[in-house]
């Protein structure tokens, strides 16, 4: 059997191509190492044990992917959760088909297109699985969407929700809000605290995502007062430096946070939005 040396025979295996040199046989399952480039972090407890009980019914219908890896074990393509039911479901040995790659540029694409075009990834793994493949392989939009077969105006809006902060893609990634209201509270990238007051208020409200557009498209239209009435203290904090520290501050405790000057004192005030998000402050105050 020729070890492949680029993608065309992985990939053919991969999505349905009939392959000459594919070598099927039964594994040993603690042979099997799971992929180091694997994409997906988040597999759900209940529908493993499903996939899990419909294994122990029925087997493995689909064998798993795999390339051989240091002391005769070997490392997983594609398949990780039937591979993690499998376990599940106490087998001792699952289908397999070895393809061989003597490059790891390969092992990491393949991986990448496997999960993307096979299994339910959230959009943010989704997302961070393109980022991967522009930046490691040098594709454009247009290629990777090729390349995974979606429309290159997918891969574009999917790639904005990593601009979004940490505690937003936390919330996509746990279902806490959907794809759409990613896209929409991208707008307000450059000002934090108006992120996290609507995404305060849709989780709040379970607000749909029209509704979530209607909130931002208003809040764009509302531009700040910029009259004066009152000569600032010559004490008083510069409001640049103070606007600066308070973005700082919400994007380190992803929380409102108001700075009140009375002269050279003052005091921060920062909010918090349930008994658990209290918690989650504290910890970070107390580092």
């Amino acid at each position: 059997m020729s070890k492949t040396k680029g993608l065309g025979q992985g990939v053919g295996l991969l999505f349905g191509e009939e392959e000459e040199d594919e070598k099927y046989f039964e594994c040993n399952i603690n042979k099997i190492i799971p992929n180091k480039y694997q994409p997906r972090t988040n597999f759900n407890s209940s529908d493993l044990q499903e996939l899990a009980d419909s294994i122990s019914e029925k087997g493995v219908i689909q064998p798993l992917i795999v390339t051989s890896g240091l002391d005769d074990n070997f490392e997983l393509i594609a398949g990780e959760r039937r591979l993690r039911a499998s376990k599940l479901a106490g087998l001792s040995h699952v289908p397999v088909v070895l393809l061989e790659i003597d490059n790891e540029d390969a092992l990491l694409e393949l991986a990448l297109i496997e999960n993307v075009q096979r299994t339910d990834l959230n959009a943010i793994e989704e997302a961070e699985a393109y980022k991967k493949l522009i930046e490691k392989f040098g594709y454009t939009q247009e290629e990777t969407a090729k390349r995974v077969g979606k429309q290159r105006s997918t891969i574009a809006n999917m790639l904005r929700l990593l601009k979004l902060p940490d505690l937003i893609k936390g919330d996509i990634a746990n279902g806490l809000l959907t794809e759409g209201h990613g896209r929409a509270l991208v707008k307000l990238v450059d000002d934090p605290l108006k992120l996290q007051e609507i995404r305060n208020l849709i989780i709040k409200n379970s607000l749909s995502v029209r509704q979530t557009e209607k909130i931002i498209k208003k809040a764009s239209f509302t531009k700040p007062s910029t009259k004066r009435t009152n000569k600032p203290d010559s004490e008083e904090i510069p409001s640049s430096y103070k606007n600066s520290r308070v973005i700082q501050l919400t994007n380190r405790l992803n929380s409102k946070i108001s700075i009140i000057q009375s002269g050279s004192r003052g005091k921060i005030e920062i909010e918090y939005y349930s008994h658990d998000d209290f918690d989650r402050v504290t910890e970070l105050l107390l580092g």
